[in-house]
């Protein structure tokens, strides 16, 4: 059978055939065995035969054999060189099963890693991409996380949660976040005479433990209070602020910087604003559905887009997402880029939602 690679009888070994047989090259010099040695300084080289017999070998078979030995060290450094430059691009090939090009197939836990998901959460525009991708596997895919998976999840989860408690920076986004994943390890952990999670339960259980402190602390975050003598957001004309109101995509957050001053909780009860939230997120066939009067015969539209967030997903709005390129089955960051064949690339750009990730991922 033909094979490709180094002697299948004994990878890096020399072989010589004689009259006898096959007889195996062995240099007694050290110099071989390393590869940065000169040729010159090669000593004679033993042939050990079946007989444990010593014959003397041609210094021409032995430069040979030298040469390969290094052209063999060089190219192992070179592809290790190579793999150490690959893994560092924030892009990753998704295949989801084996070809004679690649073997094996992307995982969830590969995935972290390549496209530096700890990074991610330090740079505010993937901060909240990487926070709703956490939320839905925490949702749907623990009992599918492998060791490596498990343990990049939970470092990023740190990191977020530090994140937060250094800068301020969303907490309510994180609170949900954990209320999910501590709801649903509770729920898996009664479970585990079936198997349900990967891994020893005591890791499961010492992980909950974390999370229940994680939740702790962050209940009892106090924020910081800034000190600005310059011009404050109430200071700012009321269509501004009303302008403002408007480019918030999430009815909470509307609600939110409505309790901050009564100019604000005035403008936050703007029926038109919450008309626009509801157009945005929702069909009008999606309206009829579920409507909502208030007691002078008006539509609630308040009321409705609550209501209306039960029924059906909302729009995502990220400052950076992943993207998917159809012609290469490359997922990169789009600031990133990736090396892409096509000749007219952002033709074959997707961008990717948290749930398409996943899905992506999936088995």
């Amino acid at each position: 059978m033909p094979f490709l690679g180094q002697d299948w009888r004994s990878p890096g070994w020399r072989w010589v055939k004689t009259a006898d047989g096959w007889k195996r090259c062995e240099p007694f010099s050290p110099a071989l065995e390393d590869g940065n040695s000169q040729l010159s300084d090669i000593s004679p080289t033993v042939i050990l035969t079946d007989d444990d017999e010593e014959e003397m070998y041609s210094t021409e078979d032995c430069e040979f054999a030298t040469k390969k030995r290094k052209k063999d060290h060089c190219r192992n450094n070179t592809n290790s060189q190579c793999k150490s430059d690959f893994y560092r691009e924030k892009w990753i090939y998704v295949h989801k099963e084996s070809t004679r090009e690649r073997h094996g197939y992307c995982t969830l836990g590969e995935a972290f890693n390549r496209l530096d998901f700890s990074s991610a959460v330090q740079d505010i525009r993937r901060f909240n991409y990487v926070v709703k991708l956490l939320q839905l596997i925490a949702k749907s895919q623990l009992t599918s996380l492998s060791g490596a998976a498990q343990k990049n999840y939970f470092n990023i989860l740190d990191k977020i949660v530090r994140k937060v408690q250094e800068d301020q920076y969303n907490p309510r986004l994180i609170k949900d976040l954990l209320q999910d994943l501590s709801s649903t390890l509770c729920t898996l952990i009664r479970g585990v005479g079936k198997s349900v999670l990967v891994g020893n339960i005591n890791i499961w259980i010492c992980r909950l433990e974390t999370i229940l402190m994680w939740q702790q602390q962050l209940k009892n975050l106090q924020m910081n209070e800034q000190v600005n003598n310059g011009l404050t957001l109430s200071d700012l004309p009321l269509h501004m602020l009303n302008n403002i109101l408007y480019r918030f995509s999430d009815g909470w957050d509307i609600i939110t910087l409505g309790q901050v001053t009564p100019t604000l909780y005035m403008l936050s009860e703007d029926r038109q604003l919450w008309k626009k939230l509801c157009q945005y997120h929702f069909a009008e066939k999606q309206f009829c559905r579920h409507l909502i009067l208030s007691e002078k015969g008006h539509i609630d539209w308040k009321l409705m887009y609550f209501a209306l967030q039960k029924y059906y997903p909302i729009k995502e709005q990220y400052g950076d997402t992943l993207h998917f390129c159809r012609h290469c089955s490359i997922l990169f960051w789009k600031d990133t880029g990736h090396p892409c064949t096509a000749s007219d690339p952002d033709t074959c750009l997707m961008p990717v939602s948290p749930q398409h990730f996943i899905d992506l991922f999936k088995f």
